[in-house]
């Protein structure tokens, strides 16, 4: 008896006892914001998740640079919304699938506010197809553009910009991890996406950069509404466990827990946003 108590207590005793104690308790953890001074940039940031990130940011004490295409109305709003938010937004409308436009996308960035501590590369197309044959090769390589290429020009733009603790999140997609009948390029470009984001974590690490990915699954976007048929709005979302479509809220809070202390210790993973389907990796 007397043994089994003093094992008991030496078990007890052992993190007392630890010359390099664990870290339970880090000084960020008393902020009230968690991404208070960064500054971050957002592709695809006028609507959607985008425009929700730039919002959960902006409430967590980030700056924003909002870039995007055509929809000058919408980005507006969105820099309405992180001004409300007391943090100050620049709006950027170009094309990234042109890597001399990511460059001056990270110039005009760094002209404004010095520096770049977060990069969200979200922007995306896609443009469904009931068959490979009714996929041009026009539209395959503007879908891997956009939607892949982009993520390595503006990454590679920023790094010069990015220092230890920096974050570098993409966003991926449920169907990279299971396809779509209806979007062959864009899953394809999607899993090229995790790809990119674990690769690139590894070759960043020296530097402290971290980079991860967001898969979110049936999220209700403009995206959605402006390219499939009202029937398959009527059924969006609805076969997933949860049997309904998120809202572009409910995925922000992953990013802004990715971009800030609080996943210190996490590089090269995607966080699965999807109504509960169960996917590997």
């Amino acid at each position: 008896m007397e043994q089994h108590e003093k094992e008991i207590n030496m078990a007890a005793s052992k993190e007392k006892d630890m010359k390099d104690k664990p870290v339970f308790e880090r000084p960020y953890d008393r902020q009230s914001k968690r991404l208070i001074n960064k500054i971050a940039v957002i592709t695809g940031g006028d609507s959607g998740i985008g425009r929700a990130v730039c919002v959960a940011f902006a409430r967590e004490g980030a700056d924003v640079a909002i870039v995007y295409k055509k929809n000058t109305e919408d980005a507006e709003e969105t820099k309405r919304l992180v001004e409300e938010k007391g943090q100050k937004a620049l709006i950027i409308e170009t094309d990234i699938s042109f890597e001399k436009n990511c460059n001056s996308v990270v110039k005009q960035i760094i002209d404004e506010w010095g520096r770049i501590d977060i990069v969200v590369n979200n922007a995306a197309v896609q443009f469904p197809q009931e068959t490979i044959e009714d996929i041009t090769t026009e539209q395959m390589k503007q879908t891997f553009e956009t939607n892949i290429f982009s993520n390595f020009y503006l990454v590679k733009a920023a790094l010069p910009f990015l220092k230890k603790n920096s974050a570098i999140i993409n966003t991926a997609s449920v169907v990279a991890y299971r396809g779509n009948p209806l979007l062959l390029d864009y899953s394809s470009s999607k899993g090229a996406i995790v790809a990119f984001t674990r690769t690139l974590a590894g070759m960043l690490a020296k530097k402290k950069i971290r980079v991860n990915a967001v898969a979110p699954g049936p999220i209700w976007t403009p995206l959605i509404v402006s390219t499939f048929s009202k029937e398959h709005q009527r059924r969006f979302g609805k076969d997933t466990p949860m049997k309904r479509p998120g809202q572009p809220a409910e995925v922000a809070p992953a990013y802004v827990f990715l971009a800030s202390e609080d996943a210190s210790y996490i590089s090269g993973q995607v966080i699965h946003i999807n109504g509960g389907e169960a996917v590997n990796g």
